[in-house]
């Protein structure tokens, strides 16, 4: 029975990367930050463990407490929205402590048991990372990191037989907006330059629910992927993964700035 361990599983994306790997008769570690999501977890069947991503102490009990590990899939992580000068940069740090520094953490932490597995590592990124849009700049930001890092894991764990693999998804039902919002909410404030568009800096925290794909079709499309051999390097699943990318990589960087600075409320002086 292959063993995954999945981090960020108390809903959305996470939970149905469990369920799916889960039903398809993989052992399934799954990590949440909260007791009570832990508990839920545990509830429906699943090795689960309650894991900060950041806290290299848990992660290297969490490391002794395995037996062996064939696919680790990093996907926890939030979107920091609003505008970059007002989260700043304690905003930003928190945004790649979680997204991006803890991706490496993970991993390095769990790189014995995969090396030994010569098993699969999946980064969870975003199209957010090839299509960069106004407040949500680091979120975007962290996602690009996500793809740079992904590539440079991709070549330097090849010998050692271990896989990387980057999956982009584009809108997914999820808690992902809800979650956003309340980001936003907490740095613009009335007092915020960007106060007078603040409705386009809630719909980009909405914009993730945009005729968003199931969770569930999200989860079968990374299953099968990790079942090809070779694995990917790079998959886009969900409603927008391809049509974003390839309008960022085919419209003119002007003609593409001048249709966000509309869609965003920025063509007018603040």
């Amino acid at each position: 029975m292959p063993t995954v361990l999945i981090t960020g599983c108390s809903s959305g994306i996470g939970r149905a990367l469990a369920d799916a790997f889960r039903d398809a008769g993989h052992h399934v570690w799954a990590t949440a930050r909260k007791a009570e999501d832990v508990e839920r977890l545990s509830a429906a069947g699943f090795s689960a463990r309650q894991l900060d991503v950041n806290d290299s102490e848990a992660l290297a009990r969490l490391a002794e407490e395995l037996e062996t590990l064939d696919i680790l899939i990093n996907n926890a992580g939030y979107g920091a929205m609003g505008p970059l000068l007002d989260g700043g940069v304690d905003a930003m740090r928190q945004q790649f402590e979680t997204n991006v520094f803890a991706v490496v953490g993970v991993t390095r932490a769990l790189f014995p048991l995969l090396r030994r597995a010569r098993g699969l590592v999946v980064n969870i990124g975003s199209v957010s990372g090839v299509l960069v849009t106004p407040f949500a700049g680091a979120y975007c930001a962290s996602k690009a990191a996500v793809h740079a890092l992904s590539d440079a894991l991709r070549l330097e764990l090849a010998p050692f037989g271990i896989q990387v693999m980057e999956v982009q998804p584009g809108a997914i039902a999820s808690q992902f907006a809800s979650n956003a919002q309340r980001e936003a909410a907490q740095v613009l404030t009335p007092s915020s330059p960007w106060w007078p568009v603040r409705e386009q800096v809630a719909a980009r925290a909405r914009a993730s629910q945009d005729k968003p794909t199931p969770a569930a079709v999200f989860a079968q499309g990374v299953l099968a992927a990790t079942r090809k051999s070779p694995a990917p390097a790079l998959v886009r699943l969900g409603n927008g993964s391809t049509a974003l990318p390839l309008l960022a990589r085919l419209l003119p960087q002007r003609l593409l700035d001048a249709v966000l600075r509309k869609r965003f409320g920025l063509l007018r002086p603040l």
